[in-house]
């Protein structure tokens, strides 16, 4: 990997905070924000050149479509050795796709199943166990709208900032996790769209998985 400029270092630095924090690498708007460029483009530039120098790849097709690669240098030699990098084909990861979930069932009951999907795995924060097909806008300020593939690993826990998916009586959501003593919120991404708060006595409440990951829909 080519040496980074300290911009581009504090842009890798945002990246490994945000993958870390809640699962999903940032967007081009909230790296402007965060960084105060006056737009995106600036971003994307940036972005633009830690690919060139290997630092980062950029997805085609994804949704934050961001993913860490470890320096050239590192990753090519263990011990002294080159490493044989498995075939392709080798490398996908087959995911179920969860359409409409039915009150009570499990998540990954078979007859939730629409199709599996061959994924690369590498497009993740982490290795997910499915896929879910997202309904609503809810959450589309953190870049996830309807129709998306939320790429999602099974787990009861979460911590703040992440997007978890959330069971909720006979629904199925999307949302960000924050818990405040014994108050839990699942937060909107979308003014237009209200916020849940779930008290501690709540038992129609249950954690499903976290986000590690989005997949823009295709046909």
């Amino acid at each position: 990997m080519l040496k980074l400029t300290a911009r581009q270092e504090q842009i890798l630095t945002l990246i490994k905070d945000a993958i870390q924090n809640t699962g999903f690498p940032p967007t081009r708007a909230e790296i402007a924000t965060e960084l105060g460029f006056r737009s995106t483009n600036a971003a994307e530039e940036h972005l633009q050149a830690l690919a060139r120098k290997g630092a980062i790849e950029i997805a085609p097709g994804t949704s934050r479509g961001i993913r860490l690669r470890e320096s050239a240098h590192e990753s090519s030699r263990t011990m002294g050795m080159q490493l044989a990098l498995p075939h392709p084909a080798l490398m996908q990861l087959n995911l179920p796709l969860i359409g409409r979930v039915a009150a009570g069932s499990p998540i990954l009951a078979e007859e939730h199943v629409d199709k599996t999907y061959a994924v690369d795995p590498a497009m993740f924060s982490a290795t997910p166990d499915y896929l879910l097909k997202v309904r609503g806008m809810s959450m589309r300020d953190a870049g996830i709208l309807d129709g998306d593939l939320l790429a999602v690993k099974k787990s009861d826990q979460a911590k703040n900032g992440q997007i978890v998916v959330a069971r909720l009586g006979e629904d199925v959501t999307v949302k960000r996790y924050k818990r405040t003593g014994s108050l839990i919120e699942l937060l909107a991404e979308n003014p237009d769209y209200p916020n849940i708060k779930i008290g501690e006595q709540d038992e129609d409440f249950s954690l499903e998985g976290l986000a590690v990951g989005l997949v823009r829909a295709w046909t």
